[in-house]
């Protein structure tokens, strides 16, 4: 049985070894073309600084997550779980660039996907003027003066970071093989239609007027709603007491990361140095500042001291809150906003029967899910004033709300159904779940051959010894 086992997991990344392979030889076939590559007068140099700026900070978000999730878990799963995170920004980079970026934002089909043949390759990927007429491998964004090649390097760090927060869910059980497998089927099949459903200019949501500013639906909504999936499929983890959280401090540095990149997740979607970005980059902070405080007040409503842990998990509440629409509200609004959301995630955080009935390890669904989907719901209610100045002919208020509310439903009813899909397909391709004894020892060692630190805290209970005996 060993000896299968063995095989297997050599066949896997045999297959994956062949699949880069493979790119790396259609890679070949690329010539350079001056035209791509030539920036034109009628770029705006001040907005492709800025996206640049804002690009590198998204990306950072990434390694910050994963000291935030890291930082929970106990000491026998830290490097498991920052891997889980830190890994995306290899798998991804490559889908992306290979075939996701034409899923998310090539021609359209439909209204739900996008050709996946336009930008293969990154192939008409260049820094020419995506306002360019006329021109097949534009996707017609409108009110931007940056190179497609930035506006795509952009959007890829957002498909990076989204399968990234679906990993606290099922944090200190997942098989990485099988992680690995299911991540790269969700970006495929889900974020993909939901990015270009969300912001390509004929995508489904847009000519529904649903709007989206930086992520409630397309990045939050969804992998919360997938990371709870995640936990009902995987079960509950063999935990015994308490367990306290590996490093706090990496928890703090996790979450100063992650308000940092939001500047850049947030002012960057403008997609230009304008008033929109500086308006997003003020209710970002605020909102953030106002949900952190709010956070550790509730927490000392309920006799508890104020914590670290607590004011990281509430600031990043806050940041989630006003995702959705931060630069299309104002700042009265996001203080409103990050409030209500604030006091939504708290109580779903601290209901004790969400963790009876399942184990959403980092709270993943009470937090960036919930955030996500009320966000968009009060999108549907504070962007309307904005949307309505742009002029133009608009539907009614009372409409616009009402379409939110049903894309959310229809988003929440496709990214639950597909995700648990694609967990049971996953699961009878690799195990999604590691052994008992695996998950006893820690995936640091089991999966990784590796260690952080002193796991002593972790000794097992006499009847966890006993149980280890009978399966051996």
């Amino acid at each position: 049985m060993g000896m299968s086992k063995q095989k297997k997991r050599t066949l896997g990344w045999t297959l994956v070894t062949v699949a880069l392979g493979a790119i790396a030889l259609i890679g070949l076939r690329d010539t350079i073309d001056s035209e791509l590559f030539g920036l034109s007068s009628d770029h705006l140099w001040a907005n492709i600084a800025w996206m640049i700026t804002a690009t590198i900070f998204v990306l950072m978000m990434t390694p910050g997550l994963s000291f935030f999730y890291g930082g929970m878990v106990r000491p026998k799963n830290v490097i498991s779980t920052m891997l889980q995170s830190f890994i995306v920004m290899g798998v991804v980079s490559v889908i992306w660039v290979v075939f996701g970026f034409g899923l998310a934002f090539g021609n359209d089909i439909w209204h739900i996907i996008g050709n996946p043949v336009d930008f293969f390759m990154f192939h008409n990927v260049g820094v020419t003027n995506v306002t360019s007429a006329g021109d097949s491998s534009q996707i017609g964004l409108a009110v931007t003066t940056i190179p497609l090649a930035l506006f795509a390097l952009f959007q890829m760090k957002f498909a990076i970071i989204t399968p990234s927060l679906i990993t606290g869910a099922f944090a200190e059980r997942v098989h990485f093989a099988g992680y690995l497998l299911f991540m790269v089927l969700w970006t495929i099949i889900v974020y993909c239609p939901l990015a270009h459903c969300t912001w390509h200019p004929d995508g489904l949501f847009g000519l529904l007027d649903v709007h989206d500013y930086a992520g409630g639906i397309v990045v939050h909504a969804a992998s919360g709603v997938a990371a709870l999936a995640g936990a009902m499929f995987l079960g509950k983890r063999q935990v015994s007491g308490h367990n306290k959280p590996a490093n706090v401090p990496f928890v703090l540095l996790g979450a100063a990361l992650l308000w940092l990149g939001w500047f850049g997740f947030n002012g960057g979607s403008s997609l230009a140095a304008d008033g929109i970005a500086i308006s997003a980059f003020l209710n970002t902070n605020t909102a953030a500042a106002t949900a952190m405080v709010l956070w550790l007040a509730l927490d000392g409503m309920r006799g508890r001291k104020p914590s670290a842990m607590g004011a990281a998990i509430g600031a990043v509440v806050g940041l989630v809150a006003i995702t959705p629409c931060a630069g299309w509200v104002t700042l009265g609004q996001s203080i409103f906003i990050a409030a209500v959301i604030t006091l939504c995630c708290n109580f779903a955080v601290c209901w004790k029967g969400y963790s009876r009935v399942l184990d959403d390890a980092l709270d993943v669904f009470p937090t960036h899910g919930l955030g996500g989907i009320i966000g968009t719901l009060l999108t549907g209610i504070f962007a309307y004033d904005y949307f309505a100045l742009e002029g133009g002919e608009m539907i009614s208020r009372w409409q616009f709300f009402l379409n939110h509310l049903l894309v959310m439903a229809g988003v929440f009813i496709y990214t639950f159904l597909v995700s648990y899909a694609l967990y049971w397909l996953t699961d009878k391709i690799i195990p999604m779940r590691v052994s008992p004894k695996a998950e006893r020892e820690g995936l640091d060692s089991s999966q990784h051959d590796e260690n952080y630190g002193d796991t002593s805290d972790d000794t097992p209970t006499v009847a966890e010894w006993f149980q280890g005996i009978e399966e051996n």
